[in-house]
């Protein structure tokens, strides 16, 4: 393999372990994969670097001598490291899973984990897994290991609206008791003329701002537009955008929303996307949007469960048709047997609310058969599909899926019938 040019552009990963054979060794793996790797045996040099020049990868072992991975991650939080970070350790699996954990209550973007010793396949499927993190109208994530963005691209949302820039990209929703396609999560991407397709981390603007108001009716007549298509194709799908409960309850718009649903009797109603983090910023707001909302045949979804501790007395007053699992409790469910209770506990509470449940960013077969055995209703994930334009999306729905994962389709399912409480 031709070794790449360290240039300004490459990726850039720090390495820290007190054993120097294992970190050259790593560095090497990484140079090997097009990323520059920079080796540290102790931490208080590797901290000094990292305020100077912060990589897009942490690789992390557990035992580091004269202090270990919890205290790094610790400070790692406090200095809120954007980037992504790697465990390994010779461990065994499940004290990495706990390390694992407290990276992820501390807001730390966490790899799967790695264990020693490794060769270099392991460690490329560690950084090149497929991830599902997606948004709309609100922020992204763009690891390291999946499509990560161009990183000078920017793009001005005002001037994409102006000259149309603007487009939905669908992410396929499967039944998990059929494997069919049962729906499709709309998502926001700019096709910029010079840099091509730009997604939302590149173009959205802080919460709040007032793009998001032209931004969210875009979405809507777009959608619904794209639900014509769609009927007209055999697979009236229904379609799920993502609108932050600040806009929907700005005055008028909810009638604007109304106007654009489409007069079909195929027509399965539209889901709104809702985080956990912002119901529970607004429970009221959200709650009176969610009761309106339903008289014309529109849903709410309470995305991202389980990152913002919503709790049951606020659940039961809220009309939610969807509860959808963050993939930091479905990534390695299988395995994970604290995730795994979780998982399950999370089904009970959707359906005992008569809600459907979703698991969000499947990304292995294991993973698939574990949502299916707990109940799952429906999962997203790279396991079947990226986002995709709506022309793919069509093809998919009708054709077969990636690696025999789903089998091949017939006509896509109905919507799951499982709704919120009347």
């Amino acid at each position: 393999m031709t070794k790449p040019s360290h240039t300004s552009d490459a990726r850039t990963a720090f390495v820290l372990d007190d054993e120097p054979q294992v970190g050259s060794l790593t560095c090497k793996m990484l140079r090997s994969m097009g990323i520059v790797g920079r080796q540290f045996v102790r931490s208080p040099e590797f901290f000094a670097e990292l305020n100077q020049n912060s990589p897009e990868l942490i690789i992390l072992d557990l035992a580091l001598g004269q202090t270990d991975a919890v205290e790094v991650l610790r400070q790692l939080g406090l200095v809120k490291f954007s980037g992504e970070v790697l465990l390994m350790s010779g461990r065994d699996h499940g004290t990495l899973q706990e390390i694992k954990r407290i990276g992820d209550a501390r807001g730390l973007r966490m790899l799967p984990t790695l264990e020693k010793p490794f060769r270099v396949a392991d460690l490329r499927k560690r950084l090149f897994a497929p991830d599902t993190a997606e948004a709309t109208v609100g922020a992204q994530r763009h690891p390291l290991s999946a499509d990560p963005p161009k990183p000078h691209v920017k793009a001005d949302l005002s001037e994409a609206i102006q000259n149309n820039w603007l487009e939905l990209w669908y992410q396929p929703k499967i039944a998990l008791g059929s494997l069919s396609v049962c729906g499709a999560e709309a998502l926001a991407r700019v096709r910029h003329p010079e840099h091509g397709i730009i997604q939302p981390a590149q173009f959205l603007p802080p919460t709040g701002d007032p793009l998001y108001n032209p931004l969210s009716l875009f979405v809507i007549r777009q959608a619904t537009a794209d639900w014509e298509l769609l009927a007209r194709h055999g697979l009236p799908l229904p379609l799920a955008i993502n609108i932050p409960p600040s806009i929907l309850n700005t005055q008028g718009f909810v009638n604007s929303l109304r106007q654009s649903i489409p007069i079909d009797s195929k027509f399965p109603g539209l889901i709104i996307e809702i985080t956990e983090d912002e119901f529970i910023h607004d429970p009221m707001g959200v709650y009176e949007i969610a009761a309106q909302l339903r008289l014309y045949n529109i849903w709410t979804s309470i995305d991202d469960f389980g990152t913002a501790n919503a709790s049951l007395s606020r659940l039961q007053d809220v009309c939610f048709a969807e509860l959808k699992l963050d993939r930091s409790f479905v990534s390695n469910c299988a395995a994970d047997p604290v995730k795994k209770i979780l998982c399950q506990s999370v089904v009970d509470l959707a359906h005992r609310f008569d809600a459907s449940v979703c698991a969000e960013g499947v990304q292995t077969e294991e993973e698939l058969r574990c949502v299916t055995q707990l109940g799952f209703d429906t999962a997203q994930g790279y396991l079947f599909a990226k986002p995709m334009p709506l022309r793919e999306l069509i093809d998919f729905s009708w054709g077969k899926a990636l690696s025999g994962v789903v089998a091949e389709k017939s006509n896509a399912s109905p919507p799951v019938k499982r709704r919120a409480r009347a």
